[in-house]
């Protein structure tokens, strides 16, 4: 079987840095992903993924990426279950990231 995702986007806000309880960090945000496929005379669509990044790689990420740069994102695609605040089941697809890269040019490491 195969589960590999290859996303470019940009963030659609700051990625934050958290930890779990056994101090594992981790963080989680959105970027916005144009189609590739447009109809005649449709105007392109955009898609936002939800993607979770772990240990090293989520620190990486908080330190170096803000809100509207570009970022590729290498992981594969889990979905899970949860109950939201009314009680009701929902379904949450995602992208566990296996690494991540600069895509844009406006990045220089201090």
């Amino acid at each position: 079987m195969l589960n590999v995702a290859a996303l470019m986007g940009r963030l659609t806000s700051d990625p934050k840095l958290k930890s779990t309880p056994k101090g594992v960090s981790v963080t989680t945000f959105i970027i916005a992903v144009e189609r590739s496929f447009v109809r005649q005379g449709a105007e392109k669509q955009t898609d936002f993924i939800n993607i979770v990044v772990w240990r090293n790689a989520a620190e990486f990420v908080c330190k170096y990426f803000r809100k509207g740069d570009m970022i590729a994102v290498n992981g594969s695609i889990q979905t899970r279950t949860y109950q939201d605040k009314e009680g009701i089941t929902r379904k949450a697809a995602e992208i566990i990231a296996d690494s991540v890269h600069f895509a844009g040019s406006n990045h220089a490491i201090q």
